[in-house]
């Protein structure tokens, strides 16, 4: 009798526990996100200031403009974050093989991307610039006729150079290989997103860079897999840190004090 009375109480004590532990960690997500799951971002990390590989710390970090919008996000939404870097011109087709939750790469939602993948609205614009070897005289579409221009594989600036008359348009994977390619004279300019071209302006005092007014699609955003749900969940959080504040810290951080939010 006292045994079964001894296992009665042991029972009682264990539901108990599980009971206050249940409990205990039954607190919801905030704003939509599931307690607990980590979304991938998949990003092309050469891309600074919004996404670039960092050093200094002994160890390759990924950071950027990007990368601190994304961890706002996921943050307030409360998800953890996972960052992926891949070539550029793979991000969509990760997005529609579910290998990643959602891309964040300065990616421009143009019409023939929205017809692979959801985007989210602005967050930030940006224009076309041509980089070229200081004293070169490109500093307009029309001058570079003739000549060999480098752009981004699957980029916004590769679409865009194709409506540059003349111009034999290159297309590399990655922005520091064009970089190379410059300064070998294996190409004669470059055309990419100006605060892009800053960064490289600033290690690289023999090049040049002049900016394009902005014509059609332009501006970046998040792009998710087609229907995927983080969509809504994004969007409003984009307009509440446009709307707080927070949005343009991580312009002027970034980009400096001078450049506009979208």
């Amino acid at each position: 009798m006292k045994r079964l009375k001894f296992l009665f109480t042991a029972f009682l004590t264990a539901l108990l526990t599980i009971t206050l532990v249940t409990a205990c960690n039954s607190s919801a997500p905030t704003a939509g996100g599931d307690a607990g799951r980590t979304l991938t971002m998949a990003t092309s990390a050469d891309y600074p200031p919004y996404e670039f590989i960092d050093t200094s710390s002994g160890s390759q970090e990924i950071v950027g403009f990007d990368v601190d919008i994304a961890k706002y996000i996921t943050s307030k939404l409360g998800y953890g974050l996972k960052i992926d870097n891949i070539d550029f011109n793979a991000l969509i087709p990760t997005l529609q093989s579910k290998r990643a939750d959602f891309v964040m790469a300065g990616m421009t939602p143009t019409e023939e991307r929205k017809q692979n993948v959801d985007f989210s609205q602005i967050y930030y614009e940006a224009k076309n610039a041509i980089v070229s070897k200081s004293g070169s005289g490109l500093t307009s579409a029309a001058s570079l006729s003739g000549k060999t221009l480098g752009v981004q594989l699957g980029s916004i600036q590769e679409q865009a150079a194709k409506e540059f008359q003349g111009a034999n348009v290159k297309a590399l994977n990655r922005i520091n290989e064009m970089i190379q390619e410059l300064k070998a004279g294996r190409i004669d300019a470059i055309l990419m997103e100006d605060t892009v071209a800053k960064g490289y302006m600033a290690a690289n005092p023999d090049l040049e860079m002049n900016v394009l007014p902005n014509e059609g699609e332009a501006g970046s955003a998040i792009a998710f897999p087609k229907g995927s749900e983080l969509l809504g969940q994004f969007d409003p959080v984009i307009s509440e840190m446009k709307s707080n504040g927070e949005l343009e810290k991580l312009i002027v951080k970034w980009f400096g004090s001078d450049t506009p939010a979208s």
